[in-house]
């Protein structure tokens, strides 16, 4: 499916196949792979109550991994791929904004957070810190203000929080399909709001 045929009916299966050919992936040196990380960000998300549209955003954050134009992640790189943009570039035709800003923000979200919770470098793993470095570092204070003006920041947060949870091995979740029909109502929702 090229990116001309793309709507809002066709894009979660867009995904689902994304998810099923390169889901096994590795991910960033963790070990869990693609979609085994954004399957546990999701499942973490179902854990703390959170809606529709938060466990969407936390399934889907790392989906820009699939589609940057400047590729995936290597523990070698010495500059960003900014995965982030890309995904929420993919996505912002189809889903709400809270979402796509989810997706966008959740790089964001993690140097706001070790700019402003001293526990939360510590939670990082290896590849988080040195992602972080390529990142720019924890927040600047003007930084910091600048995010907190974002209106969704908060949720950001939370999705970045599943996020770096999402790294544990040999973790049982639910299949990307378990997914389908909660993504196609967002999307469904969301069009018929539109």
């Amino acid at each position: 499916m090229s990116g001309q045929d793309l709507n809002a009916d066709t894009i979660v299966e867009f995904i689902a196949d994304i998810f099923e050919r390169r889901g096994a992936e590795s991910y960033l040196g963790e070990p869990v792979t693609m979609s085994e990380h954004m399957l546990q960000g999701a499942w973490f998300a179902e854990q703390d109550g959170a809606p529709d549209e938060l466990v969407a955003a936390a399934l889907l954050h790392d989906i820009g991994h699939y589609t940057s134009e400047f590729g995936t992640y290597s523990p070698e790189d010495v500059e960003d791929k900014h995965h982030d943009e890309a995904g929420g570039e993919v996505l912002a035709p189809f889903f709400p904004p809270v979402i796509v800003e989810c997706v966008r923000l959740h790089v964001a979200a993690k140097r706001y957070l070790c700019a402003t919770d001293p526990s939360y470098f510590g939670k990082l793993s290896q590849a988080s810190v040195h992602t972080l470095s390529l990142q720019g570092g924890p927040m600047s204070v003007d930084e910091v203000a600048e995010f907190r003006k974002n209106p969704f920041h908060e949720e950001a947060v939370r999705v970045r929080i599943w996020d770096e949870s999402g790294k544990i091995a040999n973790m049982k979740t639910r299949t990307f399909r378990d997914y389908v029909p909660l993504l196609q109502r967002v999307v469904r929702d969301f069009r018929d709001r539109a």
